[in-house]
């Protein structure tokens, strides 16, 4: 039957785990991925290792996809992209488009997990120089150089001697919009601030922050760890300009905690960038009538005690579709989208008493 099938849309995280979570609870899957591979951004942005733990992240995130893919009740639709949504779940019609053809399908519930994207840091602004200079560069940019295993001052080539992060780079700003907390950027700063350490003993690694927030463990396993063992300094402050100062990048700015200006020379400059709503998100909003909440991604209407549920009938949501998560939140996300999915159309199933 249709309305026994379900969709999962978006193959990260969140969507991997709902989706092994529909199949271990027997019900049948159609899992559609627009890139041509399972993983979500943290492969398609080669991750090098995952925050908090620092697992390798192709190592992870292959058990993730072989949990999915080798399950007889998954139907994994790759390269494939939604163009049309028809009725109202448990019949819901969804086409979907891979190169030059198209097909129909039908299923009875959905779980839309169609992620973030990376805040552009030269949209809109130019302040942090991040277009203009080479050795200014974003956190994606740094775990790119870190999965190879070097880390070198981009316009050089060398290894530098003096790395500084810039947080809240599209976050937290209301003059720009972005009236959010990201949410990982400084746990993710702080891990790759170990690792560069860990690969260059003798760089001086600082962190400019307005607020360090480092949730649950990630105080103990990243924070603390990066100050007491790998010695990364950690400055409040607010960066006010990156400009060029022969070779070298120059940050200017202000240190909240002395209350004095701050100017310092620096080989990279490392922006750690915020979440926004992707395209995907966006898309699959209008397609399946999902209104979006003020800050714009999709909406849910249980609050702190469901975090899944949108306002559509048989359509659920996980992890940073709905707002900005971190990994443990898209997995706990996936699992909890999973279980409300087929609860969904268990129900529809079951004959009416009385």
């Amino acid at each position: 039957m249709s309305n026994n099938r379900i969709m999962v849309i978006g193959g990260g995280p969140a969507g991997l785990e709902a989706a092994r979570g529909i199949v271990d609870l027997g019900y049948e899957l159609v899992l559609v991925e627009q890139r041509d591979e399972l993983g979500g951004t943290p492969i398609s942005a080669s991750y090098a290792a995952l925050t908090p733990d620092m697992e390798d992240t192709e190592t992870a995130m292959a058990r993730m996809v072989d949990a999915v893919t080798n399950d007889s009740l998954a139907d994994i639709r790759l390269g494939s992209t939604i163009t049309a949504v028809e009725g109202t779940a448990p019949d819901l019609r969804i086409t979907l488009v891979k190169g030059d053809s198209s097909e129909v399908v039908e299923v009875g519930a959905v779980v839309v997990a169609t992620g973030f994207k990376h805040f552009d840091p030269g949209k809109e602004t130019q302040r942090y120089g991040y277009y203009e200079y080479d050795d200014v560069i974003t956190l994606v940019d740094a775990e790119k150089m870190l999965k190879a295993g070097k880390f070198v001052r981009p316009s050089t080539g060398e290894p530098p001697k003096q790395v500084c992060f810039i947080q809240c780079v599209g976050s937290r700003d209301r003059q720009l919009g972005n009236k959010w907390c990201s949410k990982v950027c400084c746990g993710i700063a702080t891990k790759e601030a170990i690792e560069i350490r860990q690969l260059l003993p003798d760089c001086k690694v600082i962190v400019f922050y307005i607020d360090m927030r480092m949730y649950g463990f990630w105080e103990d396993q990243l924070y603390w760890k990066a100050q007491e063992e790998e010695k990364v300094a950690f400055i409040r402050g607010i960066v006010s300009e990156v400009t060029m100062r022969g070779d070298s990048v120059m940050v200017k700015g202000e240190d909240t905690t002395m209350g004095r200006p701050m100017e310092v020379l620096m080989d990279v400059v490392i922006l750690s960038i915020g979440m926004e709503p992707s395209d995907g998100t966006i898309a699959m909003a209008e397609m399946f009538n999902l209104p979006l909440e003020c800050h714009g991604w999709i909406e849910t209407v249980g609050g702190a005690l469901n975090t899944v549920q949108t306002p559509v009938d048989g359509v659920f949501v996980a992890g940073a579709a709905a707002g900005p998560a971190d990994l443990e939140d898209s997995i706990s996300m996936g699992g909890a989208a999973a279980l409300k999915a087929c609860a969904f159309v268990r129900r529809i199933q079951l004959p009416v008493v009385g």
